[in-house]
């Protein structure tokens, strides 16, 4: 089984308002630092993206990558990697719980990412680390900054 790495924040907003942040691939490079380019190539029945194109620099890791997204319950966005250049995994998801009676939500988020290249595991924990904070710390700012 692949290692991952998690890590957990709290938002001040409600679990709804999280997702809607999340599932809107088309604003990510507005937000997430690592995200240049979002592009969605297939969508749903119900209108949700199920295939992004996304163009990423996370300093160690640089890459067009295409991921395939499921969304097993309104609290959790799921994906993995459809085909890449540099990496052979990305693997990840956004799980979201309300907290302080639904006002806020603790959003944890998961990654596996295994690239093509050989590299210490220490080092791509690290990038994976690092990926995961600022990603937690972005979302964290764009939805506590989003007018009500």
């Amino acid at each position: 089984m692949a290692e991952h790495t998690r890590s957990s924040i709290t938002i001040e907003a409600t679990p709804a308002e999280v997702m809607a942040v999340i599932a809107d691939f088309g604003r990510y490079p507005e937000w997430t630092g690592e995200v240049k380019e979002a592009e969605i190539l297939e969508r749903g029945p119900d209108g949700r993206a199920e295939e992004v194109r996304l163009l990423l620099d996370a300093g160690a890791i640089k890459d067009e990558h295409t991921l395939a997204y499921q969304y097993p319950d309104e609290h959790e966005i799921r994906w993995s990697l459809v085909r890449s250049r540099m990496l052979r995994t990305l693997d990840g998801s956004y799980r979201v719980e309300p907290v302080a009676g639904g006002k806020h939500s603790e959003v944890t988020y998961q990654l596996t990412v295994d690239v093509k290249i050989p590299m210490l595991g220490s080092i791509k924990r690290k990038a994976e680390k690092v990926i995961i904070d600022r990603a937690l710390a972005g979302l964290k700012k764009r939805v506590e900054s989003v007018p009500e």
